[in-house]
């Protein structure tokens, strides 16, 4: 019984680095690609059932696939900053109440903050 915990402690994470940048890390990755590969296969399955030709069906679901991805990860990353920007703005007014907190200041922005 040895008593080293440090080898439980961390995960074996291996992860995927393109262009020097653990994609793991990257907002909406993740999503977006399941998203678009799940629709790219539908619509080629579909296309396929309805039309019998592969060509058109492998197009079709190659197309489906950038589109979705492009759509959902542009729909995720704006929805990302907009929450972010007002998680910084929130931290910043955060901030500046807790500098201002006692003072006369403080007092008169939480009044103007209940008037409003």
């Amino acid at each position: 019984m040895s008593d080293d915990t440090d080898e439980y402690d961390e995960p074996n994470h291996k992860s995927l680095m393109i262009f020097g940048r653990d994609v793991s890390q990257i907002p909406c990755f993740r999503q977006s690609f399941l998203y678009g590969i799940s629709g790219g296969i539908a619509a080629g399955f579909a296309t396929f059932l309805f039309t019998s030709r592969t060509r058109l069906s492998s197009h079709a679901a190659v197309a489906f696939f950038c589109f979705t991805t492009l759509g959902y990860w542009s729909q995720c990353r704006y929805n990302w900053s907009k929450t972010k920007f007002e998680y910084n703005q929130l931290k910043r007014g955060m901030q500046e109440y807790a500098m201002y907190e006692g003072t006369d200041l403080a007092k008169e922005v939480q009044k103007r903050g209940t008037d409003a």
